[in-house]
């Protein structure tokens, strides 16, 4: 952190030893080790305060990337569901009536249409 030598370290001592005097410095070398370890516990916690907001706003990131992929998803399936139904309304109009395994697959499109459809709307509530 700080670049000090030795010497230095030295020089500072012995000026401390003499401006404080031998009777308070071993009070005040620990309030000065007291205050560093305060110091440095602050600075950690700072540090952690700083990562974990950064921690946060990756996640909100990510949150509406993943909403913005949900959202897609759900345009795309009530495209297809919106297809199938005009599909089906179309099926419906013509003037021969569907018989045999033809019809089962129409009630069977419809079928799966409806629980998409059901599927979409539970969502919609939940999401509110």
């Amino acid at each position: 952190m700080f670049d000090i030598s030795f010497m230095e370290l030295l020089v500072i001592s012995i000026v401390a030893l003499i401006v404080i005097g031998p009777e308070r410095l071993p009070a005040v070398a620990r309030t000065l080790g007291h205050l560093y370890g305060r110091c440095r516990n602050f600075v950690y916690a700072i540090r952690t305060d700083i990562h974990n907001e950064m921690r946060m706003e990756e996640l909100k990131k990510m949150q509406s990337s993943v909403q913005e992929t949900v959202h897609s998803i759900e345009d795309s399936v009530q495209q297809g569901v919106d297809h199938l139904k005009t599909t089906m309304a179309d099926g419906k109009t013509e003037e021969t009536p569907p018989t045999g395994s033809h019809s089962q697959s129409i009630e069977q499109t419809q079928t799966i249409a409806e629980s998409s459809e059901t599927v979409h709307i539970n969502h919609d509530k939940e999401r509110k």
